[in-house]
């Protein structure tokens, strides 16, 4: 059933205190971030213990530059640290009241950690995903309790952006949806509801625009920096669509793609083949310090 902005159902997330979050990525640090920052006892895991130790130390410099933009105090930063836990073990979720997973965007990958998450979860709590762009349908039935699954979709960087997608499946309750909803504005987001179709709405509209610019460049209609140039002064947008990509991450965008070339089998979403070959080359953007830019030097040079 599809609830219209006006008849929205009321949720109460008091209930939720702890946080449980899998994946101590760039999207995982950012979501443990805001949910200490609001207060919530968080618990978060990743396979490494270097990605947890990399995970703590960007949170820390993450909240000194809202102390220096005004937004926290140093009391507050320390009370945000102290109230994460870190491991790289499910067991520290027994006590969670909502675990989001956010690890790589593969569906192999998240159904893997759910079903070896959900047997460590008391019945009651809530699961989500921080899914960009898979079928929470489909990763929802990989799950004990497809009713209290749902899509929880931060945009990147976590604690700049002020929009979360809700995205309920088949079976997700409307319970579910509520809560999670009332959470997201306690959070300091606002939420908004998202079909379950592939990409949802943000990626839907986001990433073809993304892999047309890469089209642009493959074809020799402008270079890296021409492109760049020509969205931000001439479409306004505070990064270019080549830049954009390489903060994302390559892959991040091809998965994307082809997700939503395989869920709506149009060709209009063929990923671009000057993508597949950046990926293949392992040239992934910004975390690999190479992609549509250099970022070895002082200041990103264009590869193209």
């Amino acid at each position: 059933m599809t609830v219209t902005a006006n008849r929205l159902p009321q949720g109460d997330s008091s209930a939720i205190r702890t946080v449980g979050i899998v994946g101590a990525g760039q999207m995982g640090h950012g979501i443990a971030h805001v949910c200490a920052v609001a207060g919530y006892s968080v618990k978060l895991v990743d396979v490494a213990e270097e990605a947890l130790a990399k995970a703590v130390s960007a949170i820390g410099k993450n909240l000194d530059r809202q102390i220096t933009k005004g937004r926290i105090t140093e009391d507050d930063k320390s009370l945000a640290l102290g109230r994460i836990e870190t491991s790289t073990g499910y067991a520290v979720f027994a006590d969670a009241d909502l675990v989001i997973e956010a690890a790589t965007e593969n569906e192999g990958v998240k159904k893997q950690i759910l079903a070896k998450l959900c047997p460590v979860l008391k019945p009651e709590t809530y699961l989500a995903s921080n899914t960009s762009s898979i079928s929470i349908t489909r990763l929802g039935a990989a799950t004990d309790r497809p009713g209290r699954f749902m899509g929880m979709h931060f945009m990147n960087p976590v604690p700049m952006m002020g929009l979360v997608e809700l995205i309920r499946g088949i079976a997700t309750a409307e319970e579910t949806f509520a809560t999670i909803r009332d959470l997201v504005g306690r959070l300091g987001k606002t939420p908004v509801s998202a079909e379950d179709f592939p990409a949802f709405i943000v990626n839907r509209i986001l990433l073809p625009m993304i892999n047309e610019a890469v089209y642009t460049l493959y074809e020799g209609v402008g270079s890296v920096e021409s492109i760049d140039t020509a969205m931000r002064l001439g479409a306004n947008h505070p990064m270019g669509p080549l830049e954009l990509a390489d903060f994302i991450g390559l892959d991040t965008c091809l998965a994307i793609m082809q997700v939503l070339h395989d869920g709506l089998a149009d060709s209009k979403y063929r990923p671009c083949p000057l993508l597949v070959k950046y990926v293949e080359a392992g040239w992934l953007g910004r975390k690999t310090r190479r992609g549509f830019y250099d970022y070895t030097g002082e200041k990103p040079v264009p590869t193209r």
